[in-house]
């Protein structure tokens, strides 16, 4: 080995990898961070069920005791045989808008319940007061037909008249 070899399986100057230009600490603590991190949130989302809320089964919205008084009401109500939570509260525009919206609303639900930081009872968003409506819209397209008011400065709202339907109580 001469003077001028940097290390044994390196290659000198320009030709070393991105990676070999990192010191041994530097990686070593990036890979703990992003090894714990990513163990933590496997961890969270197991622990809370989160891939029941990739589903349409309503039972997963109960999964937080502040959802129960909503989920009883929906479950004796008269939308139960013909719709689900899906069915009211994601877009049905795409699957890309539904996974959007339930994406982050379990962003938005994780940060809240974690930090207790939501009021009891709950209380809907207008983002997904927008999507309700025009779910009830989308659905009752041919009763809202002759009182939809798409073209006023006030569009139909459907859950001011409407806002138990789904969850009497």
């Amino acid at each position: 080995m001469t003077g001028t070899d940097p290390s044994p399986g390196r290659p000198a100057g320009p030709r070393r990898s991105f990676l070999d230009r990192i010191p041994f600490r530097a990686l070593l603590l990036f890979s703990l961070l992003l090894g714990g991190i990513v163990g933590l949130g496997a961890y969270t989302f197991a622990f809370a069920e989160g891939a029941s809320y990739l589903s349409d089964d309503p039972a997963s919205c109960v999964n937080c005791h502040v959802m129960r008084d909503v989920y009883d009401g929906w479950n004796h109500g008269s939308h139960k045989a013909v719709a689900t939570c899906n069915d009211c509260h994601t877009p049905h525009s795409s699957m890309i808008a539904k996974y959007a919206v339930k994406g982050l609303n379990g962003v938005r639900h994780s940060a809240a319940f974690t930090l207790g930081n939501f009021p009891e009872p709950i209380h809907i968003t207008s983002l997904n007061r927008n999507v309700a409506v025009g779910n009830c819209l989308y659905c009752h397209e041919a009763i809202t037909a002759e009182m939809n008011h798409a073209s006023s400065d006030e569009p139909t709202d459907c859950l001011h008249c409407h806002a138990r339907v789904g969850h009497p109580k």
